[in-house]
């Protein structure tokens, strides 16, 4: 049987579990009829986001070249998607008051 890597983790030990795919290495579940679309981003739980959308930090996140966090609950108002393979990683643009611009990756937040 042919089943699909992991799309958080990239491993190629999934499973079928009825209508899910399971990934023991870190845990994600997705179902089976999901067409996982690159040009679709998704938030940590699989939830398609849109330009316009607010989302909320999951984890405390280290800016790079500041001594500055996005502490864990900060909510995100008004984000904008920018392309994935223009930009290596990030695929989201937003400002967050008092942290100013800041790109993001969709896989650490949540929609709100």
């Amino acid at each position: 049987m042919n089943l699909p890597n992991c799309p958080e983790c990239d491993a190629e030990y999934t499973y079928e579990d009825r209508d899910m795919y399971i990934c023991p290495s870190c845990g994600h579940e997705w179902p089976k009829d999901q067409t996982l679309d690159d040009s679709l981003i998704r938030d940590m739980n699989g939830h398609i986001l849109t330009s316009g959308d607010a989302v909320i930090v999951a984890k405390d996140l280290k800016i790079k070249g500041s001594s500055n966090v996005v502490k864990v609950g900060t909510k995100v108002k008004n984000i904008r998607l920018i392309d994935p393979q223009a930009n290596a990683d990030h695929d989201i643009d937003c400002k967050i008051p008092g942290l100013g611009a800041l790109k993001l990756k969709s896989k650490h937040v949540k929609k709100a």
